[in-house]
């Protein structure tokens, strides 16, 4: 592979970009990056990565791949700037969330497409990414993409009227995690700790709990139960979080997200 082009060079594309790079999946020059407008932001990336800045739309002509990292809002607009410009077969990889491959090849044409959904963990190479395929992608393909998208973490395909909910679950994930560090700071500096201490305690929480998930091998509600002593503060704690109906929160949290992803789908 000598050229994969971005297009769109917002957060997910430089988490992949950075992912790529450091766990030596594409080489840095061998990247290229474009966008509708914002020029500092592509010379924000080339000097931070060195990778290169797509000079001109012709170029995409001899792309090996192109990655689709718009928005979606703006998705159409920029392939519709690009379909004249690229070649007939050239494999597209798109992380455009609520985008279908139908939609993408009404506009770019029939080709290899896979769609994949990330997330930022990928800057670090521990993404958690959900990826499905057109009849296109041919089995020698199949593999180079899942073995891109496995150096950036984990990957499960699946069909893909289930990216909806991968999206919602794994995609956005990373955010409702901050959410709740926010939160945990938020009430342990009320009790007098320091936000550094706090933060410290609490990255070592999800990270052991992740763990003991990983290398124990038994149910969520199994470990819970192990820490939740009868009339100890972890019950106390617990049923507070069901009085304030927290599993109906969750539940709501991924729902509608899950939605918004078709209504995107839908062009919404």
């Amino acid at each position: 592979m000598e050229k994969v082009v971005f297009v769109g060079a917002g957060s997910m594309a430089e988490a992949m970009i950075q992912g790529w790079i450091e766990q030596n999946v594409v080489d840095a020059t061998q990247i290229y990056i474009t966008n509708r407008s914002n020029y500092e932001r592509l010379d924000e990336l080339s000097l931070k990565y060195g990778v290169n800045i797509l000079q001109k739309k012709e170029e995409l002509f001899h792309a090996d791949i192109i990655v689709l990292a718009v928005k979606p809002k703006d998705g159409k607009v920029a392939m519709e700037s690009i379909s004249s410009f690229i070649a007939q077969n050239t494999p597209v990889l798109s992380v455009m969330a609520g985008i279908s491959i139908n939609a993408i090849s009404n506009l770019l044409g029939n080709r290899p497409i896979a769609r994949v959904m990330p997330n930022t963990s990928a800057t670090i190479g521990m993404s958690a990414s959900g990826v499905a395929f057109n009849e296109d992608v041919n089995e020698d393909l199949k593999k180079q993409y899942l073995q891109m998208l496995d150096a950036i973490g984990i990957v499960i395909e699946v069909e893909e009227e289930k990216l909806h909910a991968v999206t919602a679950l794994s995609g956005s994930g990373p955010a409702y995690l901050y959410y709740l560090l926010e939160a945990w700071e938020k009430v342990g500096t009320e009790f007098g700790l320091s936000k550094e201490t706090v933060r410290k305690l609490m990255v070592q929480t999800i990270a052991g709990s992740a763990a003991m998930l990983q290398q124990i091998k038994e149910e969520p509600d199994v470990l819970r139960k192990k820490v939740t002593s009868p009339g100890g503060t972890t019950e106390a704690g617990i049923q507070a979080l069901e009085s304030h109906h927290f599993n109906e929160a969750i539940y709501q949290c991924i729902k509608s997200a899950e939605a918004r992803s078709r209504e995107l789908a839908k062009g919404e």
